[in-house]
């Protein structure tokens, strides 16, 4: 079996993306100079070297690559070793134009930028299997090899090609799943609108068409997608695991909601021996290290809640968004040690040199354009110490206070086109949930809908428009064996083809939440109703109402005003050993703090009312010992109230009591045993 940890490190990675191809040879010896002066000890290397590889069809230039990996191995640096199908080169797209994706519309797109591949492609999977496996057999034993790396970024910045020779793979594909044309017609739901199938043959991709698409198989095509890409994926893998077996696959993650959402990472998840992700702060006036927290915590729940490794984000700004600010001073080893707090084995960059041509020439790197007098490089050289000074946290685990159920392909469907209301979206759902968990100081695992949660006194179900049966079965057997569970609206609405379940909403979740729906009541833009409850407090929610019907659910909060006036707006039904919250109308974090406040009482989660807002404190546990962080994101200094002795890593001081986190920084205690 390979291994799941990258060869020859002893403590967590720490470098980035290295593109040599991109500089003169006489540069490289500067570069790994520098890279040991940072205590770089991991770079990615090849991600987009085919061309540099094969200049021509068959022909092969390996001696650069040979080069820079025994230079780097002289210097003690291990090698992160991509395969470069990520952007095949020009002469392979002149003999095959096929393989160049097509949008919905018809656009063929050109070459010229990356990522552009028709996953459907003969051609491109057997130059890409080819060129895979001569790179494993020239270098499977290369004692600077530590892991290899697939592709880049699958998903972005295309997914779905929808060419011929994909018309033809998903019809395969739908035999294979669905075993009969008459199981599509059915799936699909093609009696509406005369839109019955009597082959295969006659099914084509959902190309754009003059009103809405069936959304059946507008969900299918986006499952076949995804499953195509993770099939290019798997073959790449398996080559590298025959022809260098121990060492670990990967391909990085975009795991974010912000970052990638055509991807199914639950899926993903079980094919690498490693999880990867990238993450990029998202400057939306958002506050992004909350961000930042919820994709590692999402990308740590993808592996299963083993450790995992932070595979790329920046320095400073990036480029690809409207306005990329820099990052602030000491933003950069906060944003790294937060993804480590929560289950990194390290942080790695995007890239070590800033380029100074092409499209991200202005994206920061470790080694920036100002060079080693600038603040980013004094500051990666800080970094690159403390991650040595944290080098026993390596192999333990983030302790998670509660769980998030959240589904791509819950997403997937309920995006698609006539939802009652532009205005809900499972994303900001999804993010506000998250959000207030955090500020409430939890620790937050996410969970398939079908996944064990009996760990977990506290699970939270932001946005699931598409619930199966099994789902509804698992969410009320948690309830019954004593869990708390808190479930928003839109749930549980449609099966796996995006068919409404029989009867009255929410379909497979009615018996645990107590209650049925007869109907939704979207409200207008800007709309808003009002909520009373308890003691005649009040709360207010925007974008959806209901008419919500008790089975035996109790009132806690009833709409004031409204179409839904004085029927129910949030209950609360006891079940077996535990409850289940419903929360019919979207509330703001404020709004929705006070409903998940009660259900915190329900499930017995304390509250950790001494923190203040914007200070994370993180632990991290197992055989190495139990670790706290501690994460200052606020321009105040902090205490933290410690569970036991211990010492502080980052300054090697004793820390007892109540520990002092400076505005902006950052402290990790090793408690005592």
């Amino acid at each position: 079996m390979p291994d799941t940890t990258p060869h020859g490190l002893d403590g967590l990675a720490f470098g980035g993306d290295y593109n040599p191809e991109q500089w003169p040879e006489s540069v490289w010896q500067e570069d790994v100079r520098l890279m040991r002066e940072a205590g770089v000890n991991l770079v990615s290397v090849g991600i987009f070297s085919w061309a540099m590889l094969e200049p021509e069809p068959g022909r092969y230039e390996f001696g650069w690559l040979d080069r820079v990996l025994d230079l780097l191995h002289e210097h003690g640096i291990r090698v992160d070793l991509g395969t470069p199908t990520v952007a095949p080169p020009a002469w392979f797209y002149r003999a095959h134009p096929e393989a160049l994706p097509v949008s919905r519309e018809g656009t063929r797109y050109a070459f010229g930028s990356r990522g552009a591949i028709c996953h459907s492609s003969p051609a491109y999977r057997e130059a890409a299997a080819t060129i895979t496996e001569l790179l494993a057999r020239r270098y499977a034993d290369h004692p600077a090899l530590a892991m290899w790396h697939v592709h880049n970024e699958y998903g972005v910045p295309v997914s779905a090609c929808y060419c011929e020779n994909c018309a033809a793979h998903f019809r395969r594909w739908l035999a294979a799943t669905h075993g009969s044309v008459e199981a599509v017609n059915a799936a699909w739901g093609t009696a509406f609108w005369g839109q019955r199938y009597a082959s295969f043959e006659e099914i084509e991709p959902p190309r754009a068409t003059p009103t809405v698409c069936n959304p059946a198989q507008r969900l299918d095509y986006a499952r076949f997608a995804d499953a195509t890409m993770r099939e290019n994926f798997v073959r790449e893998r398996d080559l590298l695991h025959r022809h260098a077996p121990g060492a670990p696959v990967t391909t990085n993650f975009m795991t974010a909601l912000s970052q990638c959402d055509s991807v199914d990472y639950w899926a993903w998840g079980r094919e690498v021996d490693l999880v990867t992700n990238d993450h990029y702060l998202i400057t939306d006036g958002r506050r992004t290290h909350v961000n930042l927290a919820m994709a590692a915590d999402l990308t740590r729940s993808v592996a299963g809640g083993a450790p995992w490794l932070l595979l790329e984000h920046s320095t400073s700004g990036v480029n690809w968004q409207p306005r990329n600010p820099a990052k602030a001073p000491g933003q950069m080893a906060r944003n790294s040690l937060g993804h480590v707090a929560r289950g990194s084995e390290g942080a790695l960059f995007f890239q070590w040199r800033q380029s100074r041509r092409g499209a991200e020439k202005f994206h920061s790197a470790m080694l920036p354009h100002a060079g080693t007098e600038s603040r980013v490089w004094r500051e990666v050289v800080g970094l690159g110490a403390a991650l040595d000074n944290l080098a026993t946290v390596r192999g333990t685990r983030t302790v998670a206070d509660a769980a998030m159920v959240w589904d791509w392909q819950s997403w997937w469907a309920q995006r698609l086109e006539w939802r009652p209301s532009e205005d809900h979206d499972a994303r900001e759902r999804a993010d506000t949930f998250y959000e207030t968990l955090y500020d409430r100081h939890l620790t937050i695992d996410f969970a398939h809908p079908e996944a064990d949660l009996s760990a977990y006194p506290l699970v939270v179900v932001p946005a699931l428009y598409l619930a199966t049966e099994a789902t509804g079965e698992n969410l009320r057997r948690y309830v019954e064996n004593g869990g708390t569970l808190v479930v928003s609206y839109f749930s549980g609405i449609v099966d796996e083809h995006d068919a409404v379940h029989p009867g009255a909403h929410p379909g497979p979740l009615r018996d645990v939440l107590g209650l049925t729906v007869e109907e939704f009541s979207p409200l207008g833009e800007g709309e808003r109703v009002r909520l009373t409850g308890p003691d005649g407090a009040e709360l207010t929610g925007d974008v959806w109402t209901e008419f919500v019907v008790p089975q035996g659910a109790e009132t806690v909060w009833t709409y004031a005003d409204g179409l839904a006036a004085e029927r129910p707006a949030v209950t609360r039904h006891r079940l077996g050993e535990g409850t289940a919250w419903y929360i019919s109308t979207r509330l703001d974090a404020g709004a929705l703090d006070t409903v998940l406040a009660a259900a915190s009482e329900d499930a017995r989660l304390a509250p950790r009312a001494e923190l203040p807002r914007d200070v994370e404190v993180v632990r991290r546990g197992g055989e190495h010992g139990e670790y706290l962080f501690a994460i200052n994101h606020s321009d105040t200094d902090a205490k933290v109230a410690l569970p036991a002795h211990g010492t502080e890593l980052l300054t090697g001081e004793r820390a007892a009591g109540r520990l002092g986190v400076p505005a902006g920084a950052v402290r990790v205690v090793r408690l005592d045993a």
